[in-house]
């Protein structure tokens, strides 16, 4: 699996997070039975950024705690069959499937901890699990999903 695995700002976590987020990143590719290797960008970003790319990208002008930004157009979340015959979305290079970005806010990482009173470990892999399920084609815009 490829992670490919950038941190900017001056606030760092108190945990291992490219570590940890490569352990989360392939219990989900497990989870959902993924059956290729598979390449995931994770940036670890300040709210200020994150502010600017959720006004840029959803209209919404506030920062928020995660980014998913999926490269796969899912006949149905989760099914992987389709990508037999699509190799554009495989790298040309790797052979892996390209997933997509996941951007996290570390300043709501910390917040989120201690308002849901958990730990910072917790809501760090809480909100690269809840990404991947996006990068899967799961989302939760109607009030059943």
């Amino acid at each position: 699996m490829g992670l490919f695995f950038e941190e900017e700002g001056e606030l760092h976590l108190p945990l291992q997070c490219e570590e940890l987020a490569q352990k989360v990143i392939n219990a989900a590719l497990d989870y959902a039975e993924c059956p290729y290797e598979a390449e995931v960008n994770l940036l670890l970003t300040m709210n200020h950024e994150i502010q600017e790319m959720n006004q840029q990208f959803r209209q919404i002008d506030r920062p928020t705690d995660v980014l998913s930004f999926p490269m796969i157009q899912y006949e149905q979340p989760g099914d992987f069959d389709f990508l037999e015959t699509a190799d554009e979305y495989f790298h040309p290079e790797t052979g892996e499937l390209v997933l997509g970005d996941i951007v996290v806010s570390k300043e709501k990482v910390l917040a989120q901890a201690e308002e849901y009173g958990h730990s910072i470990e917790r809501e760090y892999a809480f909100l690269i699990a809840h990404s991947m399920l996006h990068l899967f084609g799961y989302d939760h815009m109607e009030e059943d999903e």
